[in-house]
């Protein structure tokens, strides 16, 4: 720091401008707090610009490439063409739609952003760097100052790159990479097959790549409860991509990727390799030791329950403990905002959702049956197979379930379950159902509208409160 350096004040600073940090931007203007936002490149982060919002325009635009298939069953014959630069335009335009509408509350909100790249310099100093680079000594002459009363830290995740396989923008690609391609690769391998890898890899596959799914593990969709992965995991091979589970990527060889699984040494075609293996926490580059922040050994930041990480300074999404979500991190904004505006607050819910947009969806919320167990509890359980779902049979779409997990004493509902057709939209039910403490009567003699995807949950809380109705105990 330059001696006699003028720092500009704000009550808040917020590093990191993805849903975690705009949303607490936003949440503490709100609170009456001058509040200036830095993001080193552009509003939205990853999860807006490419990450969750392209990924599923990407997915939309897929299943609507495919739909001929499923509608050649019910007598309409349907032929598509997929021309990908248009699809990137299209998205391009969502992308630039949404982001932009963040921007504008933002303004709205009086909310100062500055774009750059923040370093800490004292616990109560933050330098910002314009442009690209980090920021070091030779650039102390370029940095402008920021001073705070609070800070909170969101800055986010990037993609774990392999030694064996290190991105190079054109045949090795991380997610990002992906997203971006105006073409469609003939020969498309995936490495990795957790909820990334699995839905670029269905999507891609409807598109017209022929895809194949390398998992170091010996399943698909590692940390998702496995009766939803088999599920996910059939559908895959009859659409005819190729899974190799407990495989490990060795390297590229030629024309081939090089894989040592089960039978040993393997060799898959490749036009293009993506690499979905985790992400890794944006902390090492933060300065955050300066604040008095420390990091556990995966590099994230350790946080009390409101989500403070040191004296004035707080830190939400994926830079701390749990998955990796956008939701998470958002509903993490309110509580951090509150804390920093001096308003008790804790991060304390009783479950966070997670959803895969595979086909079928996937979507899990609360204990399953072994984590309630494992914790103690009595439990009983009731699976209600979409196969006796008026509405499934009507789509087409009978693969998949909705299991309900609750205690066996008071029935109270530990966790649903589910994969089929547009379950992520019943998540959020679901998670209500969890955090209300609601019991399986509660659900059971809430009324579902017929015909409907949703009444597979009312059909499995009348299972499991002892009075199943369209399928045998």
């Amino acid at each position: 720091m330059v001696v006699g350096e003028v720092a500009t004040g704000t009550d808040v600073l917020v590093i990191g401008g993805g849903p975690g940090g705009y949303a607490a931007a936003l949440r503490a203007a709100a609170l009456g707090k001058s509040v200036t936002l830095v993001e080193r490149d552009r509003i939205g982060g990853v999860c807006l610009n490419v990450g969750c919002i392209p990924s599923k325009s990407l997915i939309h635009a897929a299943d609507v490439a495919a739909s001929g298939a499923e509608a050649a069953a019910m007598g309409i014959d349907l032929t598509a063409t997929v021309d990908m630069e248009r699809v990137q335009t299209w998205m391009a335009g969502i992308v630039s739609g949404l982001t932009g509408g963040v921007a504008r509350l933002l303004r709205a909100a009086g909310v100062t952003v500055v774009t750059g790249n923040a370093r800490f310099a004292t616990s109560k100093r933050v330098a910002v760097w314009e442009g690209a680079g980090v920021g070091g000594d030779a650039q102390d002459a370029a940095a402008h100052f920021y001073e705070f009363t609070s800070a909170i830290v969101a800055t986010g995740s990037r993609p774990i790159e392999l030694a064996e396989l290190p991105f190079d923008g054109g045949r090795v690609l991380d997610s990002t990479g992906a997203l971006a391609l105006d073409r469609i690769p003939g020969r498309l391998v995936v490495v990795g097959a957790g909820y990334i890898g699995v839905e670029l890899g269905t999507a891609f596959a409807k598109l017209g790549a022929d895809v194949t799914l390398v998992e170091l593990t010996d399943r698909l969709l590692p940390g998702m409860p496995p009766r939803l992965a088999r599920v996910v995991e059939r559908a895959l091979r009859n659409r005819g991509v190729g899974l190799h589970l407990g495989t490990k990527a060795l390297g590229l060889d030629g024309d081939d990727l090089v894989v040592e699984g089960p039978e040993g040494e393997n060799r898959l075609p490749a036009d293009a390799v993506v690499v979905a293996v985790g992400r890794r926490p944006n902390t090492d580059a933060l300065g955050l030791q300066q604040a008095g922040v420390r990091l556990d050994a995966a590099g994230l930041v350790p946080v009390d329950p409101a989500r403070r990480a040191a004296k004035g300074i707080y830190a939400i999404g994926d830079i701390t403990a749990g998955p990796a979500l956008a939701h998470k991190a958002t509903a993490e904004a309110e509580v951090a905002a509150l804390s920093a505006a001096g308003r008790p607050a804790a991060f304390d819910p009783a479950t966070v959702p997670a959803v895969v947009f595979s086909d079928p969806e996937v979507a899990t919320v609360g204990l399953t049956t072994e984590q309630a167990t494992g914790a103690g509890a009595e439990v009983s359980t009731f699976t209600f197979p979409l196969a006796a779902s008026g509405r499934a049979i009507t789509l087409g779409r009978t693969g998949g379930h909705v299991e309900v997990v609750a205690e066996r004493g008071d029935g109270t509902v530990l966790g649903i379950h589910m994969v089929g057709p547009g379950v992520a939209e019943l998540a959020f039910a679901a998670a209500l159902a969890v955090e209300m403490g609601a019991t399986v009567e509660d659900v059971a003699l809430t009324i579902a509208p017929h015909p409907t995807i949703s009444e597979a949950i009312t059909e499995a809380a009348k299972g499991a409160a002892g009075r199943p109705l369209h399928t045998r105990p």
